[in-house]
């Protein structure tokens, strides 16, 4: 009877576990159709986009102008009810600029001056930082120092940031004259690196078919404040097990030339390898990836869907690998080819193929 009673009650509550989760890809879905309206083409990166708010990380996104990078942050800020803000990164951008600064205000009534804060641009849900490499380091590390502590320091005050909290950052790869590329470091607090690519000529005709001077629509649909919060709490609950986190564990310890484990490219073309924090976004970002699809638990399908994003900015190419055309993509998709989920090391059969994995 002991057995039974106490068997019971865990059955019921993965039956609860599952239903939750197939309500929320539900939700999800709809959210996503939403999204779809006003973003077309660019179904992968409205994913990874999600993924990024359900992490509660931050993203850089990678792309030309005109690709919709900034439409796409303001309807997802739109669609999930959040407040929104933009950040245009120029040169003489101070850090005053983004996080706010002191202002001497007299009071009316007694005549007596104080210092009143007055909050920047960057007190908001989600702020896009746009051409974040176009702004000298000072004003950079004021915006990373907000993604990562979520607060901001003036005149030594310290000020708690709305939550939840998100970055986007974007960057423009083809204008590198008057830049100023993040550091390894800084890099590496992004959770994905996100490439925009072009669209095709479907895309384009359904654009100037369907939207007068290129004006989306607005969305429709919006999720509320608790069900927000419901989901992430419910990002808590989904199970990473143990075979699984150990695969994450030897992925990111494979990208590292001295590792047992890693592959010849990997020897070949690496300077550094990615960090531990490498390890927890991939972990973080397998369980949203798992969650959005409608499963309790990780499975190494979800860890494979999200390495590379997750990979592709951490790993630091040396001059042979510039020089042979490889980039991040193909070392990624090599090591998940040849690196087994049992532990088990496949055979070398498959050659390198760039082209597939290749950067756009």
């Amino acid at each position: 009877m002991n057995n039974d009673a106490t068997s019971q009650p865990q059955a019921s509550q993965t039956d609860d576990d599952i239903a939750l989760a197939h309500e929320l890809k539900q939700k999800y879905e709809r959210v996503r159709a939403e999204l779809g309206k006003v973003i077309l083409g660019q179904e992968e990166v409205v994913d990874l986009v999600l993924l990024t708010l359900l992490v509660g990380g931050n993203s850089l996104i990678v792309g030309v102008p005109g690709l919709a990078k900034t439409l796409l942050i303001h309807t997802v800020a739109q669609v999930l009810d959040l407040q929104f803000s933009r950040i245009q990164f120029t040169p003489d951008l101070m850090p005053s600029d983004i996080t706010g600064t002191d202002l001497v205000q007299e009071d009316p009534k007694t005549g007596r001056r104080e210092l009143v804060f007055l909050p920047g641009p960057v007190f908001a849900n989600i702020v896009l930082a746009d051409e974040i490499n176009r702004t000298p380091p000072k004003t950079q590390a004021a915006l990373l120092e907000a993604m990562q502590e979520h607060r901001v320091t003036v005149q030594g005050k310290t000020y708690e940031l709305k939550e939840p909290f998100f970055v986007f950052a974007t960057q423009n790869p083809i204008e590198l004259e008057g830049t100023y590329p993040l550091p390894e470091a800084q890099l590496d607090r992004f959770l994905f690196k996100l490439n925009v690519t072009g669209a095709d000529v479907e895309t384009l005709d359904r654009i100037i078919s369907t939207r007068r001077r290129g004006e989306a629509p607005a969305p429709d649909f919006t999720v509320s404040a608790e069900q927000l919060q419901r989901i992430f709490a419910v990002m808590d609950q989904i199970f990473l097990p143990k075979p699984v986190s150990r695969y994450i564990s030897r992925i990111v310890a494979a990208t590292h030339a001295d590792a047992d484990e890693a592959v010849d490219e990997v020897r070949s073309y690496i300077s550094y390898g990615a960090s531990p924090r490498a390890a927890i976004a991939m972990a973080e970002a397998a369980r949203a990836y798992a969650m959005l699809a409608g499963r309790p638990t990780v499975g190494f399908e979800d860890v494979k869907a999200v390495a590379a994003p997750v990979l592709n900015h951490r790993l630091v190419l040396n001059y042979k690998a510039h020089f042979d055309g490889v980039d991040s993509h193909a070392i990624v998709g090599k090591l998940l080819a040849e690196l087994d989920e049992t532990g088990i090391k496949l055979p070398r059969d498959v050659e390198i193929e760039t082209d597939q994995y290749r950067e756009r």
